[in-house]
């Protein structure tokens, strides 16, 4: 295999509707906003990559925006020039220039890989040791905050069998008052449909302990990042028995191993942009297994682009004891692809293709990208 430079990078940003707000207890979201990113390589290949956060900044210190101004000014320029066959020595190059930006390394390694498995002729799974599975288990996240809302897109995702497992957005309102709307969904769909619910930090370790018994009278099975510190997280592990999930607290190898060091979860919550790529996101989930922590295949919401990224990983994960949350692309009203990911019998095909598999609808895309923010970098 000859040798292949970048030539130039390219980003944009894309904002998509969505199908409904998505309440969290951090934030509302109205909508979704991509920052992609294209790698234009001196062989012709062209790698695509996305980075997406959660309600803007209010889930963490990355936005869209952020994002790709740090892919232009900083990371893009780095990568000028370089070989692009050789993924891991140009981000730990980048590592060395750019400190943290964990979401828009994941985009920029994304693309690199995607460009990289064209070039092989293999997906990216392959360049990641290969697949253990073809088809992924999707969690569906229930958060209009309406429980009649919630049960009915619940039974009609039930009857169109896209998703049986269940995960509902708590910590916005009353301990009470969420507490009883996850007792009535999981009474509403009773054995059809397992709930679980994330309360995305909102819970001090005091409210936490109150609240956990009642989810797990209430029939909840895995409880998804209750308080904001790790430490807290520790002491609220083997006390109740119902798994607990870190998520926010993960954020890359190093902090995965401090975890797992002080016995901190039952289970990981996987995210690529989170651990800062697909690589160190394996490098998390190898920590965690080691550790006899189990794993599920987490999501900040992405578009078809880190979806399919995080899939080919997920797939290649020996285990994957809690399935996926990979929903995002459902959540959005508009298909940016030539050919829709195939959501069926309750799974997530991963695409056989080479790189990510994918084909981006560029006159589809181009009707949602924010005008004059494209960025052309050589």
């Amino acid at each position: 295999m000859t040798s292949a430079t970048i030539e130039r990078i390219e980003t944009c940003l894309v904002d998509l509707p969505t199908i409904r707000p998505h309440k969290l207890s951090v934030a509302t979201m109205h909508g979704q906003t991509l920052m992609l990113v294209k790698v234009f390589c001196s062989d012709g290949i062209i790698g695509i990559g996305e980075g997406t956060t959660i309600a803007g900044m209010a889930y963490g210190p990355e936005s869209p925006e952020s994002m790709k101004l740090a892919t232009d000014a900083y990371l893009a320029p780095a990568c000028i020039g370089r070989d692009a066959t050789r993924v891991q020595a140009l981000m730990a190059h980048l590592a060395k220039l750019v400190r943290f930006n964990h979401f828009s390394k994941s985009a920029l390694e994304t693309a690199l890989l995607d460009a990289h498995g064209k070039r092989l002729g293999v997906p990216v799974s392959e360049l990641l040791g290969g697949r253990h599975r073809e088809r992924l288990p999707v969690a569906w996240t229930l958060a209009s905050g309406d429980t009649d809302k919630d049960i009915a897109e619940a039974e009609m995702m039930l009857e169109r069998r896209r998703h049986k497992i269940f995960k509902l957005k708590i910590g916005a309102k009353d301990i009470k008052a969420d507490i009883k709307h996850v007792a009535d969904i999981k009474r509403g769909l009773g054995d059809r449909g397992s709930v679980r619910v994330d309360v995305n930090m909102a819970w001090s370790e005091t409210q936490a302990a109150r609240a956990i018994p009642a989810l797990v009278d209430a029939g909840c099975e895995l409880v998804e990042q209750p308080v904001a510190s790790a430490a807290a997280l520790a002491r609220l592990m083997r006390r109740f028995p119902v798994a607990l999930m870190a998520d926010e607290v993960l954020q890359g190898p190093e902090s995965a191993f401090q975890i797992a060091k002080q016995e901190g979860a039952d289970v990981f919550a996987i995210k690529i942009e989170q651990s800062g790529g697909l690589i160190a996101a394996q490098r998390v989930a190898a920590i965690a297994d080691a550790a006899g922590i189990e794993l599920y295949g987490g999501t900040m919401l992405e578009g078809a682009v880190s979806t399919i990224a995080s899939a080919h990983l997920f797939a290649s994960l020996p285990s994957l004891q809690w399935g996926t949350e990979l929903f995002g692309p459902l959540l959005i009203t508009e298909e940016i692809l030539t050919q829709p990911l195939d959501y069926s019998d309750f799974g997530l095909t991963v695409p056989n293709g080479p790189g990510l598999g994918i084909e981006l609808d560029e006159a589809r895309l181009k009707r949602f990208t924010r005008d004059g923010l494209v960025a052309v970098i050589k």
